[in-house]
Protein backbone atom coordinates (compact mmCIF):
# COMPACT_ATOMS: atom_id res chain seq x y z
CA UNK A 1 0.00 0.00 0.00
CA UNK A 2 1.24 3.27 -0.88
CA UNK A 3 1.04 6.28 1.61
CA UNK A 4 -0.48 8.62 -0.99
CA UNK A 5 -4.52 8.87 -1.41
CA UNK A 6 -5.39 7.48 -4.56
CA UNK A 7 -8.49 9.70 -6.12
CA UNK A 8 -8.92 8.06 -9.08
CA UNK A 9 -7.20 4.65 -10.91
CA UNK A 10 -7.54 3.03 -13.94
CA UNK A 11 -5.19 1.19 -16.39
CA UNK A 12 -3.91 4.18 -17.85
CA UNK A 13 -3.91 6.59 -15.26
CA UNK A 14 -3.62 7.71 -11.33
CA UNK A 15 -4.97 10.49 -9.35
CA UNK A 16 -3.18 11.41 -6.39
CA UNK A 17 -3.62 13.36 -3.42
CA UNK A 18 -0.54 14.81 -3.31
CA UNK A 19 -0.23 16.59 0.02
CA UNK A 20 1.65 19.84 0.51
CA UNK A 21 5.73 19.98 1.33
CA UNK A 22 6.12 17.17 -1.06
CA UNK A 23 8.59 17.91 -4.22
CA UNK A 24 7.97 16.09 -7.35
CA UNK A 25 11.55 16.33 -8.35
CA UNK A 26 14.97 15.78 -5.62
CA UNK A 27 15.54 19.03 -4.05
CA UNK A 28 19.48 20.34 -4.39
CA UNK A 29 19.40 19.55 -0.10
CA UNK A 30 18.00 16.40 -0.03
CA UNK A 31 15.04 15.00 1.19
CA UNK A 32 11.95 13.28 0.56
CA UNK A 33 10.12 13.34 -3.02
CA UNK A 34 7.37 12.17 -5.23
CA UNK A 35 9.84 10.27 -6.98
CA UNK A 36 10.95 8.05 -3.99
CA UNK A 37 7.27 6.56 -4.34
CA UNK A 38 6.55 5.92 -7.67
CA UNK A 39 7.48 2.28 -7.23
CA UNK A 40 5.18 1.94 -4.81
CA UNK A 41 2.60 3.58 -6.76
CA UNK A 42 2.76 1.01 -9.69
CA UNK A 43 0.12 -1.30 -7.69
CA UNK A 44 1.20 -4.24 -9.49
CA UNK A 45 1.84 -2.77 -13.06
CA UNK A 46 5.46 -2.96 -14.92
CA UNK A 47 6.23 0.62 -15.19
CA UNK A 48 6.33 3.19 -12.78
CA UNK A 49 3.49 6.02 -13.52
CA UNK A 50 4.43 9.95 -14.79
CA UNK A 51 3.60 13.17 -13.70
CA UNK A 52 1.82 14.57 -16.74
CA UNK A 53 1.79 17.80 -14.99
CA UNK A 54 3.15 20.02 -12.82
CA UNK A 55 2.18 21.40 -8.71
CA UNK A 56 4.23 23.22 -6.71
CA UNK A 57 5.87 21.68 -3.65
CA UNK A 58 3.94 23.73 -1.63
CA UNK A 59 0.43 22.92 -3.64
CA UNK A 60 -1.77 20.11 -2.46
CA UNK A 61 -4.14 18.34 -4.40
CA UNK A 62 -4.63 16.62 -7.54
CA UNK A 63 -2.44 15.29 -9.90
CA UNK A 64 -1.97 13.20 -12.46
CA UNK A 65 0.23 10.69 -13.26
CA UNK A 66 0.18 8.14 -16.86
CA UNK A 67 1.22 4.51 -16.43
CA UNK A 68 2.72 4.27 -19.70
CA UNK A 69 4.24 7.04 -22.47
CA UNK A 70 1.33 6.54 -24.84
CA UNK A 71 -1.08 7.79 -22.13
CA UNK A 72 1.67 10.47 -20.69
CA UNK A 73 1.71 12.07 -24.51
CA UNK A 74 -2.05 11.46 -24.53
CA UNK A 75 -2.49 13.38 -21.79
CA UNK A 76 0.05 16.19 -22.31
CA UNK A 77 -1.55 17.31 -25.35
CA UNK A 78 -4.78 17.33 -23.54
CA UNK A 79 -3.26 19.82 -21.08
CA UNK A 80 -1.59 21.68 -24.27
CA UNK A 81 -5.11 21.75 -25.81
CA UNK A 82 -6.44 23.26 -22.81
CA UNK A 83 -9.39 20.35 -22.75
CA UNK A 84 -8.33 20.09 -19.28
CA UNK A 85 -10.57 21.34 -16.77
CA UNK A 86 -8.66 22.35 -13.40
CA UNK A 87 -10.12 23.80 -10.26
CA UNK A 88 -8.08 25.22 -7.10
CA UNK A 89 -8.93 26.58 -4.26
CA UNK A 90 -6.76 29.23 -2.78
CA UNK A 91 -6.71 31.75 0.56
CA UNK A 92 -6.06 34.64 -0.39
CA UNK A 93 -4.55 37.56 2.28
CA UNK A 94 -7.36 40.16 1.67
CA UNK A 95 -10.91 41.11 0.90
CA UNK A 96 -11.98 41.28 -2.56
CA UNK A 97 -15.13 43.29 -3.14
CA UNK A 98 -16.22 41.55 -6.72
CA UNK A 99 -17.54 38.08 -7.00
CA UNK A 100 -16.21 36.55 -9.65
CA UNK A 101 -14.22 37.59 -12.83
CA UNK A 102 -11.63 36.94 -15.56
CA UNK A 103 -7.66 37.81 -15.21
CA UNK A 104 -5.79 37.73 -18.20
CA UNK A 105 -2.01 38.95 -17.57
CA UNK A 106 0.76 37.80 -19.74
CA UNK A 107 3.68 36.23 -17.34
CA UNK A 108 7.35 36.09 -17.90
CA UNK A 109 10.18 34.86 -15.91
CA UNK A 110 12.66 37.41 -14.39
CA UNK A 111 15.82 36.49 -12.44
CA UNK A 112 18.39 38.59 -9.94
CA UNK A 113 21.23 36.64 -8.01
CA UNK A 114 19.98 38.76 -5.26
CA UNK A 115 16.26 37.14 -5.09
CA UNK A 116 16.44 34.10 -7.24
CA UNK A 117 13.62 33.75 -10.48
CA UNK A 118 10.08 34.36 -10.27
CA UNK A 119 7.33 35.38 -12.70
CA UNK A 120 5.92 39.02 -13.29
CA UNK A 121 3.14 40.23 -15.42
CA UNK A 122 4.93 41.37 -18.92
CA UNK A 123 3.17 42.40 -22.29
CA UNK A 124 5.74 40.66 -23.59
CA UNK A 125 4.99 37.69 -21.81
CA UNK A 126 3.00 34.52 -22.60
CA UNK A 127 -0.43 34.80 -22.42
CA UNK A 128 -1.94 33.28 -19.07
CA UNK A 129 -5.88 33.44 -18.05
CA UNK A 130 -7.86 32.51 -15.13
CA UNK A 131 -11.26 32.55 -13.83
CA UNK A 132 -12.18 32.89 -10.58
CA UNK A 133 -15.48 33.42 -7.71
CA UNK A 134 -15.10 34.23 -4.27
CA UNK A 135 -16.37 30.81 -2.05
CA UNK A 136 -16.36 32.35 1.57
CA UNK A 137 -14.99 35.86 3.36
CA UNK A 138 -13.46 36.28 6.79
CA UNK A 139 -11.37 37.19 9.33
CA UNK A 140 -9.83 39.75 6.53
CA UNK A 141 -9.07 36.66 4.31
CA UNK A 142 -11.09 35.54 1.09
CA UNK A 143 -11.34 31.88 0.00
CA UNK A 144 -11.18 31.55 -3.91
CA UNK A 145 -11.95 29.16 -6.21
CA UNK A 146 -9.21 29.75 -9.73
CA UNK A 147 -10.20 27.71 -12.84
CA UNK A 148 -6.72 28.57 -15.02
CA UNK A 149 -7.40 28.25 -19.14
CA UNK A 150 -3.57 27.92 -19.14
CA UNK A 151 -0.38 26.39 -17.34
CA UNK A 152 2.24 28.75 -16.65
CA UNK A 153 4.17 29.00 -14.16
CA UNK A 154 2.99 30.55 -10.68
CA UNK A 155 0.06 31.84 -13.19
CA UNK A 156 -2.62 31.76 -10.06
CA UNK A 157 0.03 33.06 -7.47
CA UNK A 158 0.90 36.42 -10.22
CA UNK A 159 -2.52 36.40 -11.02
CA UNK A 160 -3.69 36.45 -7.19
CA UNK A 161 -1.42 39.22 -6.19
CA UNK A 162 -1.37 41.33 -9.24
CA UNK A 163 -4.77 40.66 -10.73
CA UNK A 164 -6.74 40.43 -7.15
CA UNK A 165 -4.22 42.95 -5.70
CA UNK A 166 -3.96 40.41 -2.90
CA UNK A 167 -1.40 37.35 -3.17
CA UNK A 168 -2.23 34.06 -1.53
CA UNK A 169 -2.10 33.46 2.00
CA UNK A 170 1.83 32.39 3.24
CA UNK A 171 3.29 32.85 -0.09
CA UNK A 172 6.87 33.87 0.78
CA UNK A 173 7.24 35.29 -2.99
CA UNK A 174 4.57 37.12 -4.05
CA UNK A 175 3.28 37.87 -1.05
CA UNK A 176 4.18 37.08 2.71
CA UNK A 177 5.41 33.74 4.36
CA UNK A 178 3.91 32.16 7.28
CA UNK A 179 5.68 30.96 10.19
CA UNK A 180 5.70 27.00 9.52
CA UNK A 181 3.38 27.45 7.17
CA UNK A 182 3.21 26.95 3.27
CA UNK A 183 1.64 28.87 0.47
CA UNK A 184 -2.37 28.25 0.65
CA UNK A 185 -3.31 26.82 -3.00
CA UNK A 186 -4.93 23.39 -3.45
CA UNK A 187 -6.02 22.00 -6.61
CA UNK A 188 -8.96 20.61 -5.34
CA UNK A 189 -10.64 19.27 -9.09
CA UNK A 190 -9.59 18.01 -12.23
CA UNK A 191 -11.11 16.69 -15.27
CA UNK A 192 -9.60 14.77 -18.52
CA UNK A 193 -11.66 13.72 -21.14
CA UNK A 194 -10.39 10.52 -23.17
CA UNK A 195 -11.72 9.32 -26.39
CA UNK A 196 -14.11 6.23 -26.49
CA UNK A 197 -13.78 6.30 -22.29
CA UNK A 198 -15.17 7.88 -19.66
CA UNK A 199 -13.04 10.95 -18.60
CA UNK A 200 -10.82 11.16 -15.82
CA UNK A 201 -12.77 12.89 -12.71
CA UNK A 202 -11.27 13.52 -9.57
CA UNK A 203 -11.33 15.56 -6.35
CA UNK A 204 -9.39 16.02 -3.43
CA UNK A 205 -10.86 16.74 0.06
CA UNK A 206 -9.64 19.87 1.74
CA UNK A 207 -6.64 20.02 3.50
CA UNK A 208 -6.57 20.39 7.33
CA UNK A 209 -4.72 23.43 7.24
CA UNK A 210 -7.17 24.93 5.46
CA UNK A 211 -10.26 23.66 7.26
CA UNK A 212 -8.49 24.86 10.70
CA UNK A 213 -8.57 28.43 8.98
CA UNK A 214 -12.54 28.12 8.96
CA UNK A 215 -13.46 29.43 5.90
CA UNK A 216 -15.49 26.98 4.24
CA UNK A 217 -17.96 27.16 0.69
Amino acid sequence: MTALPILFEDGEALVIDKPAGLPLDRPRAGGPCLEDMLGDLRLGFAREPMPVHRLDRDTSGCLLLARNPRALRRYGAAFEARSVTKTYWGIVAGVIEDVRGTIALNLSKISSERDGWRMIPARQGKPAVTHWRVLAQGQGLTLVEFTPETGRTHQIRVHAAAGLGHALLGDPVYGTALPNGRTMLHAAALSVPREGKPAIVAQAPLPADFAAIGLLP
